[in-house]
């Protein structure tokens, strides 16, 4: 039996995205200034991703992501036979206000993704837009969310689940004094 450890320990996370981040860009002729200005993010915020100096933002991410036409599970893939997904041990991506983390769990080779979700209670979360044809599901595991998506409000209480087109612009909401968790799976089968 092989025991591996926690891949995300001590910056690690931030030092596999900058490689993944190198390796697409390259491979994609892009130089750094042409990506920044692409995604309207700084070409010294792309210059520190890609280096692995600290981790960046889940928008940030996003951005590169969709910059680069990859699913966002490219930027932080880790290969194994068996992947346990584990809550202590799992990295963490923030919003910039700290009030939404994602926690990616696997991948299945660009088709889709999926991720736990945190969402602060009265909190909200916009999120931008992905790549044209993104198709997102999500579950309430447990407390309240509210939904907005193409301008229409759906309100889910526990257990409740959506699929929309994550190619809108949409925004999660917590209109409750408790801690939102949510499970989100990413689908890139119509790209």
């Amino acid at each position: 039996m092989v025991v591996q450890s926690n891949p995300w320990e001590e910056g690690a996370a931030g030092k596999q995205i900058g490689a993944n981040l190198r390796q697409f860009r390259t491979n994609r002729g892009m130089s750094m200034e042409h990506l920044a200005k692409k995604i309207g993010i700084s070409k010294l915020t792309l210059m520190n991703v890609e280096r692995g100096e600290g981790n960046p933002t889940l928008s940030v991410i996003w951005k590169i992501a969709n910059g680069l036409n990859i699913p966002v599970s490219a930027l932080l893939s880790i290969e194994s036979d068996v992947s346990i997904a584990r809550k202590e041990d799992g990295l963490k991506l923030m919003s910039s206000d700290k009030v939404f983390v994602a926690e990616p769990l696997f991948q299945s080779h660009g088709l889709y993704e999926l991720y736990r979700g945190y969402l602060q209670p009265h909190a909200e979360y916009p999120s931008e837009a992905h790549q044209f044809g993104v198709i997102e599901y999500v579950t309430v595991m447990s407390g309240k969310l509210t939904l907005e998506v193409g301008g229409e409000t759906y309100h889910l209480n526990e257990y409740d689940s959506i699929k929309f087109k994550g190619d809108l612009d949409h925004k999660y909401c917590n209109p409750t004094s408790a801690l939102a968790i949510l499970h989100f799976v990413i689908s890139y089968h119509s790209m």
